[in-house]
C-alpha cells in the first residue's frame, strides 16, 4: 500500500468456510488473525511468525536468497520443494479461474 507520507501497512485476508487468516503490518509480517475450526500441530508455529522490520521490505529476502544458493550448490535441502512450490501455484490458478467463472473451484485442480 502506497500511502502520504510513507508506507504504513498492507494486508491479506482470506476467509474459508473452516477458517479465516489475516495477515497485515508494514511489511505483511504480523499474523493478526489466525482461527479454524480444526487445530493442527503446525499451528504454533504462527506464534514464532512475528517481526517487526523497519520498512515493507522486511527481513526474509536476504536470509532466503542466501538459502536458495547453498541449496543450488548442493549444501542444504531445500526448504521447499517443487511439489510444495506446485500447491501455491494451484491456489493462485484456482482464484484466478473462479474470478474468471464466478464460481467455486475445487482443489485438487483436475489434471487434464
Amino acid at each position: 500500500m502506497n500511502t502520504f507520507p510513507k508506507n504504513y501497512e498492507g494486508s491479506l485476508t482470506i476467509m474459508g468456510e473452516n477458517g479465516m487468516v489475516k495477515i497485515g503490518g508494514i511489511a505483511v509480517n504480523k499474523v493478526e488473525c489466525w482461527e479454524f475450526k480444526d487445530y493442527d500441530d503446525d499451528d504454533k508455529l504462527i506464534e514464532t511468525a512475528q517481526t517487526n522490520p523497519s520498512s515493507v521490505y522486511g527481513f526474509g529476502h536476504l536470509g532466503y536468497l542466501q538459502h536458495v544458493v547453498e541449496a543450488l550448490l548442493g549444501n542444504k535441502e531445500p526448504d521447499i520443494d517443487g511439489r510444495e512450490g506446485r500447491k501455491s501455484l494451484e491456489l493462485i490458478l484456482a482464484m484466478y479461474e473462479s474470478a474468471k467463472v464466478g464460481k467455486r473451484i475445487a482443489l485438487p485442480l483436475k489434471r487434464y
